[in-house]
């Protein structure tokens, strides 16, 4: 096949951006940036900006590139449907005046695919954070994967609800950040991760509220190293749990140097690589949406005019992905030696039929979260471990506890990950049904955190767990599960479908109804 050159055309949101790439490099791109003149964006405006400039961004790029164009790549979702739809009509009829393949792509991907071109990485965990997305990603098998993402709003949107709150003029992210280095305190914060999910919407309020009681530096650095801590605990959790040796961040928040720093550190901490490319490719772009059309036009894919119609809420993991990125390992084994386990958050180390759980100090968070963290974590998952094993529920004997260890009986079994079948899955959900009876929430319940040996399942790593007869915390506790199910296990469905039965026999139909509607709250479900 003799090289082709695609153009590729965003406009999901702020950028209107076109760009012209083949194999090698970007050949020529154009952007226009919508400005509102108070507040955040308006998507009709937005919208109108896009079809005031398409016209003369599209122009320029191809006269600058001076090279055929071979097929018209376009953002297809997901974003503000005013916008989308601007973009696309611009496409269908370049691509039917031009007389070339039309490419829908999905814009989560394009941001991953431009990171993977521009950089060494292959196979990574990619954080992924721009104004409205907030996830946690990676490929298995035809798909990439969703392990985690915000349950309310993105944490770029975050940061910008709180710039216009204090005054500060768009766009916020940047300002937020110049004002947290000149921070003289940290205040606390509330901190939110469900298992491998995370929430903003009670940071940004607590935020607002404190920046009328202490210096708006102080607030500023505390939202940024709340934030950006909760981010790198889940990303960290997938990478222990998929056993990857890459990290990738994207997205345009990305740009923030202390995020970046901090991703350095734990990386460096773990042993594993970080990838950032340069910060032209980490913003909504045109080269992003023309490289991942390149790659999907030389997989085979052509969009119709009839599949061509947009879709706001396009989620990355409904893509299918047929140009193959390098897969390592989604289940990484034991290390060998005394230490036969490090996960996102502890050091397990083993003496005879003993094992050491050590919270480990995390370089990248601030020391007053740090402390904070660890010795809440260890007091509380010490405590139901054993009320847990009281309720019924199998977990390890606890022998001691302090400030950051808790020695426990050793259970020598595997993780469900390696072994599920429907049938333990039935199990699973007759145990977190039992769980959820007591008012006991796991808090990370994924197939990494449940064990097999000898015909009987045990819980284990009780890190985030807390008391809660709710319905709404038993649910989410479910649906991190399920997340789980859907993102490492192909007969995800069939797995689901047995662990309702068997949560049936012990917990609330309210539950299983509650963990539906909370999927449902997903950034683009």
């Amino acid at each position: 096949m003799s090289e082709i050159t695609i153009l590729g055309i965003e406009g999901t949101a702020w950028n209107l951006s076109a760009a012209i790439v083949d194999e090698k490099d970007v050949i020529a791109e154009t952007t226009a940036t919508y400005r509102p003149a108070a507040g955040g964006i308006h998507p009709r405006e937005a919208a109108q900006h896009h079809a005031n400039n398409i016209t003369k961004v599209v122009s320029e790029t191809i006269k600058k590139a001076g090279r055929k164009v071979g097929a018209v790549a376009f953002s297809q979702g997901p974003g503000l449907g005013p916008c989308l739809r601007t973009v696309a009509t611009a496409a269908r009829a370049l691509a039917l005046s031009l007389e070339v393949p039309l490419i829908g792509v999905n814009h989560c991907i394009a941001h991953i695919e431009v990171g993977r071109w521009k950089t060494p990485a292959k196979d990574p965990v990619t954080l992924y954070v721009s104004g409205a997305n907030s996830q946690v990603l990676a490929y298995r098998k035809g798909h990439y994967r969703v392990f985690g993402e915000t349950l309310d709003i993105g944490i770029g949107n975050a940061l910008d609800k709180f710039a216009r709150s204090v005054g500060l003029a768009h766009p916020g992210g940047p300002k937020v950040e110049e004002l947290a280095k000149q921070a003289a305190r940290y205040i606390p914060l509330p901190y939110t991760v469900k298992g491998m999910d995370f929430s903003f919407s009670g940071l940004t309020t607590a935020a607002q509220e404190s920046a009328k009681h202490f210096a708006l530096p102080d607030v500023c650095h505390s939202f940024q190293e709340t934030a950006f801590a909760m981010l790198l605990e889940v990303t960290e959790r997938a990478v222990a749990h998929t056993g990857k040796g890459e990290v990738l961040l994207a997205g345009g928040v990305g740009a923030n140097s202390r995020l970046r720093e901090m991703l350095t550190i734990m990386c460096e901490d773990r042993g594993i690589d970080f990838y950032v490319p340069e910060k032209r490719f980490m913003g909504d772009n045109g080269a992003m949406i023309a490289y991942l059309g390149l790659l999907m036009y030389k997989s085979g894919y052509r969009t119709s005019i009839a599949e061509s119609k947009v879709n706001p809420n396009f989620r990355p993991d409904e893509a299918v992905v047929r140009w193959n990125p390098e897969e390592g390992s989604m289940f990484r084994e034991e290390i060998p030696g005394t230490i036969i386990a490090s996960g996102a958050e502890a050091v397990i180390t083993l003496f005879g039929n003993t094992i050491i759980k050590t919270r480990i100090s995390k370089r990248y968070r601030l020391g007053e979260i740090d402390q904070t963290l660890r010795k809440e974590r260890t007091r509380i998952e010490a405590r139901l471990i054993s009320e847990a094993r009281r309720c019924g529920v199998p977990t390890p004997i606890i022998r001691d506890v302090s400030d950051f260890e808790i020695k426990m009986e050793y259970i020598e079994g595997i993780a469900l990950k390696k072994v599920i079948t429907p049938s333990l899955s039935e199990h699973t959900g007759e145990l977190i049904g039992r769980l959820h009876s007591y008012g006991i929430i796991h808090g990370d319940l994924t197939t990494s955190n449940i064990l097999f040996k000898d015909g009987k399942l045990y819980l284990i790593d009780f890190g985030l767990s807390y008391l809660d007869k709710t319905v709404e915390a038993r649910g989410v506790d479910v649906h991190v599960l399920f997340q789980t199910f859907e993102s490492t296990h192909e007969n995800h469905e069939e797995l689901i479908e047995a662990f309702k039965k068997g949560y049936a026999l012990m917990g609330s139909p309210e539950v299983l109804a509650r963990a539906k509607e909370i999927e449902a709250r997903g950034r683009y479900a």
